[in-house]
């Protein structure tokens, strides 16, 4: 069982194959007709969400803030090892929510609705709406940004200082509309708005 758990991909694939087998557990290799693939674009759109905000409030709630904390000797480790590993699956898991996300309004048949906020799409159009605002954030404002601030891209010192705080700016930002942006995910589904 250790060797499963000291390898991030074993993790991973031994999780992949627990659904395959509650997947099969439940028949489901069977049922595998357009509803079940709205479903697991749904699921794939929810998994790679959570990576997403779980690292955008890592980096608002835990890696920001504890930056003052680190004596200046360590700060290296963080801006040159964890951060640009962050940013990454960051990144990435913004993208992968957003292509899930249109892929399965488009499977759906309303993604002209919710990009128009029509109803009764409202309440997942605006989360809709909020998220790619997001996600435009994370890849053309706090993605360039930090590459500055982390020394990716070398720049002056004044710059480099610039940058990172509107890398931390934007990502707050981002942390602010992820409030309302999930609310309206679960609203349409709950009945509230």
């Amino acid at each position: 069982m250790g060797a499963i758990f000291q390898s991030l991909g074993r993790t991973i694939i031994a999780g992949v194959v627990l659904v395959a087998i509650l997947m099969g557990i439940a028949g489901t290799f069977g049922k595998m007709d357009h509803a079940w693939g709205m479903f697991f674009m749904r699921y794939l759109h929810v998994l790679s969400g959570v990576m997403w905000i779980g690292l955008l409030w890592y980096l608002n709630f835990v890696q920001i803030p504890s930056m003052p904390k680190i004596p200046d000797e360590h700060k290296p480790a963080i801006s040159k090892v964890i951060a640009p590993e962050v940013l990454f699956w960051f990144r990435w898991a913004a993208l992968a929510t957003v292509v899930t996300g249109l892929l399965l309004a488009a499977m759906s048949k309303y993604i002209g609705a919710l990009l128009t906020l029509q109803a009764p799409f409202t309440a997942i159009g605006i989360g809709m709406w909020l998220g790619l605002i997001m996600a435009f954030n994370v890849w053309f404002i706090i993605w360039p940004n930090q590459k500055k601030a982390l020394g990716i891209v070398t720049v002056e010192a004044p710059e480099k200082a610039k940058a990172a705080r509107l890398a931390m700016l934007t990502s707050r930002f981002n942390t602010m509309l992820s409030i309302p942006m999930l609310y309206c995910m679960v609203a349409q589904q709950n009945g509230g708005l």
